[in-house]
């Protein structure tokens, strides 16, 4: 898969990293697929010009093949001619076998444009053909955000992250757009999600440090053994007649309470302490009925990975950008530890689909 980084300035707080994953090519005979590798290679080198000349030529041959008109709408991308990107892309969208990348790179070409409006219809238009495309909602997300309604934005990334549960960018925002808010709770959750999907980018150092410092401001220690969590605010009792367990608020009732419990005795909080908090609230999470009634792919994650003996190594990993001197020195400590965490986590990672995934309204 030729994985294509395109970067979006989108106001002057934000911007956006999207990952392209361009359609590649068919694992059956194709006489053309050579010529199409070729001129891939050639775009990723800087010689667009000579990948032009091959793409024009392949879609001579097959001019309805979406791949060989993605790729040349890209690389007209990359020689910023926006219009001739626009003429190809429209009609590359309409091919037989496209796909709903067609309409991402289209909606951002008309947003670098300035043809907002045209932008936000092409995304639209793209999910009413792919109703899955955790981009596209990305995409309609982000234009929530240049407008600044930060509502609307994560109710379209939270429909992103139905959609398609394994794309990693929807949780991305959703991570930050809710650690801005008094229900940091989610912001935690969404997070952490994140960087068990994409683990080794800026985007993930980025996400590891908010986790820290989310949690170090709003653990307070005020006292030896006296401390205080405030990651919710939310104290309204739900009326839900289909599950009576559920009448108390999530954030305040059960996380804040499951917390509290995990962090008895705590005096100050680094990554250390964190790592045992972390690793006691998962053991209380699933003592009693709370794991039942409120079942957490997240949670149910780090249960197996506490069970494989490899919290420790985890909680680190996650939190490490708070503190790297501590993050370090821990790993010089336990080098074999986290070597082992390493090979294990490669073959464990956490898997999201349509059954198994998370949504605040399983909360509420």
């Amino acid at each position: 898969m030729n994985k294509r980084l395109l970067i979006r300035c989108l106001c002057a707080s934000l911007t956006v990293a999207l990952l392209f994953s361009t359609p590649v090519f068919s694992q059956t005979d194709d006489p053309n697929k050579a010529r199409l590798v070729e001129a891939v290679n050639l775009m990723d080198k800087g010689q667009v010009d000579a990948s032009i000349t091959i793409l024009k030529d392949l879609i001579k041959l097959d001019p309805d093949k979406f791949t060989y008109s993605y790729e040349l709408g890209y690389a007209l991308y990359l020689k910023k001619d926006y219009p001739a990107t626009i003429e190809v892309l429209e009609k590359a969208k309409t091919n037989k076998d496209a796909s709903d990348i067609a309409y991402q790179l289209l909606g951002n070409i008309y947003d670098m444009t300035g043809n907002t409006e045209k932008a936000v219809q092409t995304y639209a238009a793209g999910l009413l053909i792919f109703p899955n495309s955790g981009k596209l909602y990305l995409e309609s997300g982000v234009m929530e955000l240049k407008k600044n309604d930060l509502k609307a934005a994560t109710i379209t990334f939270q429909k992103g992250v139905a959609a398609d549960p394994k794309f990693p960018s929807n949780y991305y925002w959703l991570s930050k757009l809710w650690m801005s808010t008094p229900e940091k709770l989610w912001g935690l959750m969404y997070g952490e999600i994140f960087m068990n999907l994409e683990s080794n980018s800026k985007r993930t150092a980025e996400i590891s440090k908010l986790l820290f410092d989310t949690y170090k401001s709003e653990i307070k220690v005020t006292s030896p053994g006296h401390f205080s969590v405030s990651f919710s605010q939310n104290n309204v009792v739900n009326a839900n007649e289909k599950n009576p367990d559920k009448l108390l608020p999530y954030g305040v009732s059960v996380y804040e309470r499951v917390l509290m419990v995990s962090a008895l005795g705590i005096k100050e909080v680094n990554v250390n302490t964190l790592d045992s908090i972390r690793t006691n609230f998962i053991g209380e999470y699933f003592k009693g009925k709370t794991a039942v009634t409120y079942p957490n792919v997240l949670f149910s994650h780090q249960k197996k990975i506490a069970e494989a003996g490899h919290m420790d190594s985890y909680n680190h990993w996650v939190l490490q950008k708070g503190d790297e001197e501590q993050f370090k020195t821990w790993v010089a400590a336990n080098a074999d530890k986290w070597q082992a965490f390493l090979k294990w986590y490669a073959a464990n990672r956490l898997v999201l689909d349509a059954d198994n995934r998370f949504s605040i309204s399983d909360y509420l």
